[in-house]
């Protein structure tokens, strides 16, 4: 397969068209009791309702569907312990390929367990993610994988880009797109495919304060390496900017903007109460930029709030409902 150094519109097209088949096409759900509390037209897209309850399948799909027959009959391998271990699983039973995770040895077994139950095999490893991806590339050495990234590949962009070609044909008055940010390759994919669909639209990116690698790198006018703090929206925690996702972001998104902790943990209670959806933390930073105001919206403005998964511990998510403090993990 050919090497690419971008993504682009045609890749993003091209990928809705390989994993129509095999995911769920979220509606775009109107929230009009969230208008208020969020200040805009509220529209919510619901990615925790996709198969495996996240976003990330998009991506894995948008990758293995277009590896030759050889490739799949070796197999794949991805260091996550989370909702990309669990999609690239779901992908390898859905299609009949072998599907390999290295995760941290301190990983939740309940997480563990999620994955193994689509079909993936796992391999505990150091929690240090240079020594994880050390070893993803003895096994690729080995076994001859194909390694699947959860954000620095073009093709996984693009499938995660396939949720921006949904919202602007269910909504063409689309004006502001509000995205999360770790890694950084969902709003890479989804940000050039609503720039070079219609440039007017706003792509704004939110992080957790606690660990906001992208903004600080924008304010710098470099990528720069940040400590990372305990946060409630752990599915995001990134230290450093990818230089693979950097270039891109700069280019197609307008504004990175910041939340803290307890406006987190509030986003959650809000979507529980008036949307009537569970919503990891992740999630909700998107909601949690808005009510927090920040960034300048109009009440008739057209905003979309992409909430990206609800795989988390469904205790936890309880406290949050009560009002209990939960702790952050880093």
């Amino acid at each position: 397969m050919e090497e690419k150094n971008s993504v682009t519109l045609a890749d993003v097209k091209a990928a809705a068209e390989r994993i129509a088949p095999y995911i769920r096409r979220t509606q775009l759900l109107r929230e009009p009791l969230l208008d208020k509390d969020l200040g805009c037209e509220v529209y919510l897209k619901p990615e925790m309702l996709q198969y495996t309850g996240a976003f990330k399948l998009r991506g894995a799909l948008a990758k293995t569907l277009a590896l030759t027959p050889e490739q799949r009959a070796k197999g794949i391998i991805c260091s996550s312990s989370g909702n990309h271990a669990q999609a690239c699983a779901y992908a390898g039973r859905l299609l009949g390929f072998r599907s390999v995770a290295v995760v941290p040895e301190d990983t939740p077994e309940i997480k563990i367990a999620l994955t193994e139950n689509m079909g993936g095999e796992i391999i505990k490893w150091d929690r240090s993610y240079q020594a994880r991806w050390k070893k993803v590339r003895e096994e690729v050495a080995e076994h001859g994988y194909t390694m699947v990234h959860g954000y620095e590949d073009y093709t996984v962009m693009a499938g995660q880009g396939t949720i921006a070609l949904e919202v602007m044909e269910d909504l063409p008055e689309l004006e502001t797109m509000v995205v999360p940010i770790g890694g950084g390759g969902l709003i890479s994919g989804i940000a050039t495919a609503i720039k070079e669909t219609n440039p007017k639209i706003r792509v704004v990116g939110v992080q957790a304060a606690a660990s906001a690698s992208n903004y600080y790198s924008r304010k710098e006018g470099h990528i720069v390496r940040v400590e990372n703090q305990p946060t409630l929206a752990d599915g995001i925690e990134c230290c450093i900017a990818s230089e693979v996702t950097y270039p891109i972001i700069e280019k197609y998104v307008d504004e990175i903007v910041i939340v803290e902790e307890d406006d987190i943990a509030k986003a959650v209670t809000l979507i529980g109460d008036k949307a009537k959806l569970v919503a990891e933390p992740t999630s909700c930073v998107v909601i949690a930029a808005l009510m927090a105001k920040t960034f300048s919206v109009r009440p008739d403005e057209k905003v979309c709030a992409l909430l990206t998964s609800g795989n988390w511990d469904i205790d936890l998510v309880g406290k949050l409902f009560k009002g209990e403090h939960v702790d952050g993990v880093c």
